[in-house]
């Protein structure tokens, strides 16, 4: 009795080991590549959202977090999420002019307010308008940076005269804002910037208020110009994951990757207004000054750049957009930051002056 009792406890620890071994091969392992420090406020987020997941899938599903684009870099970022280098990439479409055409209508002068008003203008453009550029991976989120500003060095920058034959770091569309504007648009990826700053490379850098502590170029800038009246842009950012591997994931699993998606939008949209307001006083902190157009000057800079805004439509059409469809977008935009601008203030988000 006592070794058929033996035998039959064996049995049972064999199949309860069998059943933990298939448990644990259950587990799916995804990576997660994004290009901002480890620290940066987005960075924290992420990390967050990796956390969320494995919570509510009870560890069935666990995500690495790779920052600071040690896995792939800023522009490598989506091709590497298509390849599978990485399973989730973040980063922003400025890297790769031309290949998000329609999401690139945020990076024009448009008026954008905040980088919350901008996260959730790009969210509702995407679900209406469902653009083919984004078919290659599987949204998770879309959200925006605030609207860039003209980081100085030494030189205020009051005027369209100031502006002329400054070298100033920037990407994407905004290079074309910088070159109506006078400027002389340097490309460099985010993370060469700050020494360029400092050994006077750079005349200044075209950027959301965010990075002025959330890479230190506050640090070094002494000026920073708000144009958003006029020409305020909200570039976006991407939050994407492998088509294969998402196509693979139960049922179960991608609804709770849908609802934790949904809830970091909005957690990524207040921390980019949060990371301008920090930006802002990181500056003045160290010395700095933000300077505001004039309504008079506005009026010159916005009427400078109107060209930007027709060479995008231009571009649009010449690859396949119709006249009426490129109209339709950007007058939707319009109606969604004056919707979300509102919403902003009723729900009192905080956000720069």
């Amino acid at each position: 009795m006592r070794n058929k009792g033996f035998a039959v406890t064996m049995i049972a620890l064999i199949v309860l080991g069998a059943f933990s071994v298939g448990q644990a091969a259950e587990v799916t392992r995804l990576k997660f590549s994004n290009f901002f420090p480890v620290n940066y406020k987005w960075s924290v987020v992420s990390q967050q959202f990796c956390d969320e997941i494995k919570k509510q899938t009870n560890g069935r599903v666990e995500i690495t977090h790779y920052p600071g684009g040690t896995l792939t870099s800023a522009p490598k970022m989506f091709n590497g999420v298509v390849q599978g280098i990485s399973d989730l990439g973040l980063t922003t479409i400025i890297y790769n002019k031309g290949r998000f055409p329609f999401a690139e209508a945020q990076d024009i002068p448009q008026g954008f307010p905040s980088g919350w008003v901008g996260s959730h203008v790009v969210s509702d453009t995407y679900a209406k308008f469902r653009p083919k550029e984004w078919n290659d991976v599987h949204v998770l989120s879309l959200f925006a940076c605030g609207p860039w500003m003209f980081h100085s060095l030494k030189k205020p920058l009051r005027t369209l005269e100031d502006m002329r034959g400054m070298k100033m770091r920037t990407a994407g569309r905004q290079a074309e804002t910088l070159k109506a504007l006078g400027g002389i648009p340097v490309p460099l990826e985010q993370a060469d910037v700050y020494e360029a700053l400092r050994r006077g490379v750079l005349d200044g850098v075209v950027n959301p208020a965010q990075i002025l502590d959330g890479w230190k170029f506050g640090e070094l800038i002494k000026y920073s110009t708000a144009a958003r009246k006029v020409i305020g842009n909200s570039g976006v950012f991407y939050l994407v994951m492998n088509k294969q591997k998402w196509e693979k994931l139960p049922g179960d699993i991608k609804a709770i990757f849908d609802k934790v998606s949904l809830e970091f939008h909005e957690k990524y949209a207040i921390v980019s207004n949060e990371m301008d307001i920090d930006g802002v006083a990181f500056l003045k902190k160290h010395g700095g000054q933000v300077i505001h157009l004039s309504d008079a000057e506005a009026k010159r800079w916005g009427e400078a750049t109107a060209p930007v805004v027709a060479a995008y439509k231009k571009d649009l059409i010449s690859i396949g957009y119709k006249q009426a469809e490129v109209d339709a977008h950007l007058s939707y935009i319009k109606e969604r930051i004056a919707f979300w601008s509102q919403k902003e203030k009723e729900m009192k988000i905080p956000t720069l002056e």
